[in-house]
């Protein structure tokens, strides 16, 4: 998320800029000034982005005193406005991402209201967080979890708006869980489970698409990263930017405190380059290949044990 004012008057390359594999890439702007929105949308078309979209949803202070983010909820006919004015001014999809209401807001009423006159504007693509954004007494990490979700409301939305693609967002951890939501709304977006646990993607084809395709292996992941963590580095990237979003790439794997912790002691030194993950990739295989050691020698134990007793 990038405010239209940064993206007006900021360093677009370094606030904009991303690789061509990242398609299809959306830009979501914070603001609540049509005309700076606007702009700011056609300076994303205009970078290569597939997508522009509203936040209509983060709580944080900040965001509040600038005037957008989870509070324009309270505004819904500025929110219309809003999305006018950007769908007017470039060739790519506008979608809106949402709380389902603010403080003593009604959910019902909020929400749909601020979907109707959004859609009026010319939004057909509604991303909603499934839970009410306390302003006033919650920071944004309370924000997260301890609303209640209210997954049959945005049920009912899609249900009242079946013209609209409706995207259900908010405590959903698991592939499973996202095909349970499934057959209620148009898309599920994974957020935290899909930063905390990125490997949960892999499977996304297979068991959302039907596609039998044999995703890479962690380790494959990790090779293909290398050139890319070169590139980056010989742009001045500290490698840290690139390896801070990928320690959860072993959760749950053999190695996988082994693989966070080389990457967290080397990847923030200022001579770290593409070799650290090299390194955490072999102190994760060597891991592996020590659980393996063990496993056998535990079965040969029992083996052993069992013959024993039969003798």
């Amino acid at each position: 998320m990038v405010t239209a004012d940064a993206v007006r008057h900021g360093d677009r390359e370094r606030l904009l800029s991303f690789n061509s594999e990242e398609h299809p890439v959306a830009l979501q702007l914070g603001g609540s000034e049509a005309k700076a929105l606007a702009e700011a949308a056609k300076i994303g078309e205009d970078f290569g982005y597939d997508e522009i979209n509203l936040n209509v949803g983060c709580p944080s202070d900040r965001v509040q005193a600038g005037r957008f983010g989870a509070c324009l909820m309270q505004e819904p006919e500025l929110v219309a406005e809003c999305v006018a004015a950007m769908r007017a001014n470039v060739n790519i999809p506008v979608t809106v991402k949402s709380r389902i209401g603010v403080d003593d807001q009604d959910p019902e009423e909020a929400l749909f209201h601020l979907v109707e006159l959004s859609a009026q504007a010319g939004c057909d693509v509604f991303i909603v967080h499934a839970r009410k954004a306390w302003l006033d007494g919650l920071s944004p990490k309370q924000n997260r979890d301890i609303p209640p979700l209210n997954y049959d409301l945005v049920y009912a939305l899609k249900k009242s708006r079946q013209d609209l693609t409706i995207i259900l967002n908010g405590g959903i951890d698991t592939l499973s869980e996202a095909e349970a939501h499934l057959q209620h709304v148009d898309g599920v977006m994974l957020g935290r489970a899909a930063y905390k646990t990125p490997y949960i993607l892999a499977d996304v084809d297979r068991l959302i698409f039907n596609d039998d395709t044999e995703p890479p292996c962690r380790e494959a992941v990790v090779e293909a990263l290398i050139p890319y963590a070169e590139k980056l580095v010989s742009e001045g990237v500290p490698l840290h930017a690139l390896t801070r979003h990928l320690m959860g790439l072993f959760q749950s794997q053999p190695g996988g405190r082994l693989w966070r912790r080389y990457l967290s002691e080397n990847a923030p030194k200022n001579e770290a380059d593409a070799s650290v993950l090299s390194g955490a990739l072999n102190a994760v295989r060597q891991a592996a290949l020590q659980a393996v050691q063990r496993k056998n020698d535990i079965n040969n134990e029992v083996n052993h044990d069992f013959n024993q007793t039969v003798d």
